[in-house]
């Protein structure tokens, strides 16, 4: 009875060991693949992808290298030289330094230059004031020209124009480029033809376009006026609005350009010896004083029904 049971123990040792050498396994063991496998799993805490790397590392690195240095030089120099392009051929046909001095406002002198517009009656000084033959910025100055006005203006009317039209069902995007196009085209017109007289009558005078431009554009301002008032009040505010703002607007240009071009006459008189037809000058600025309340319906009447 032992010896069976001592057989038994032996066979089970000798199973636990290993194979022998002419012996082969019906199975591969894979008890110590298992193992190691285990040891080699992820642990918690450990970065598998190896050391962290600094973000800013990187990028002085990429500013470290010297083609992207280059790079980076090459297109400063493309993009300055773009710039001085662009101001170039700017400069050409206009002085950017010049187009800033019309620019150059506050809400004080704003506030002040909308009052004469609408009540010019109440002015007394319309001297344009200067400083070693320069004439001052319009927030220095209220009698200066400025394009800030008209071009404030000349948006705000197109956006009530819009109103209108819609409140009258008649709006469409053809029609509002139409009325803005047509208001553009006026002013550029009046502009012309008022170089050109000067030029044919020789009159020297120190107007140039962009003042031309501004003293045109204020008639943006009565324009303004005259639709809400007939917006608010009908046919009879309009018109009553349109009479206020064109003897305002007419009173204003003469005034001004008084300043301008009738100066110089008399200068022109010392200086030649003679008249030169001061009274044919004269009726420039009457004539371009007269054509406002014209243009002024002309743009307005389709508006308020």
């Amino acid at each position: 009875m032992d010896l069976p049971h001592q057989g038994y123990r032996a066979s089970k040792q000798r199973g636990r060991g290993p194979p022998a050498a002419g012996e082969s396994m019906l199975f591969d063991d894979t008890s110590t693949s298992a193992m190691s496998a285990q040891g080699s799993y992820y642990t918690p805490g450990y970065n598998v992808a190896g050391p962290p790397t600094d973000a800013r590392g990187g990028v002085n690195n990429l500013f470290s290298d010297p083609m992207a240095n280059a790079a980076v030089m090459y297109g400063s120099s493309l993009a300055n030289q773009g710039k001085d392009m662009v101001n170039k051929e700017i400069s050409r046909f206009m002085s950017v330094n010049k187009l800033k001095y019309f620019f150059a406002v506050d809400t004080r002198y704003v506030l002040k230059k909308l009052m004469i517009l609408m009540f010019p009656y109440t002015h007394q000084d319309w001297e344009v004031r200067y400083h070693r033959d320069t004439p001052l910025t319009p927030r220095q100055d209220v009698n200066a020209p400025d394009l800030y006005i008209p071009t404030m203006a000349f948006i705000t009317y197109i956006l009530l124009a819009g109103t209108a039209l819609g409140i009258q069902k008649r709006f469409s995007p053809e029609v509002l480029g139409l009325c803005a196009s047509t208001a553009l085209a006026w002013v550029l017109i009046e502009v012309l033809v008022m170089l050109l007289t000067l030029y044919l009558l020789t009159v020297h005078s120190d107007l140039s376009a962009f003042d031309l431009v501004a003293y045109s554009g204020y008639k943006y301002v009565g324009m303004i006026f005259s639709v809400l008032c007939g917006l608010l009040f009908g046919s009879d505010g309009y018109f009553a609005a349109l009479a206020w703002s064109s003897c305002a607007l007419m009173f204003f240009i003469v005034r001004s350009l008084k300043m301008k071009i009738l100066t110089s006459l008399a200068s022109d008189s010392i200086s030649t010896g003679s008249g030169a037809r001061p009274q044919v000058r004269m009726y420039i600025t009457v004539a371009a004083a007269i054509f406002q309340p014209l243009i002024i319906y002309w743009l307005t009447s389709h508006l308020v029904r």
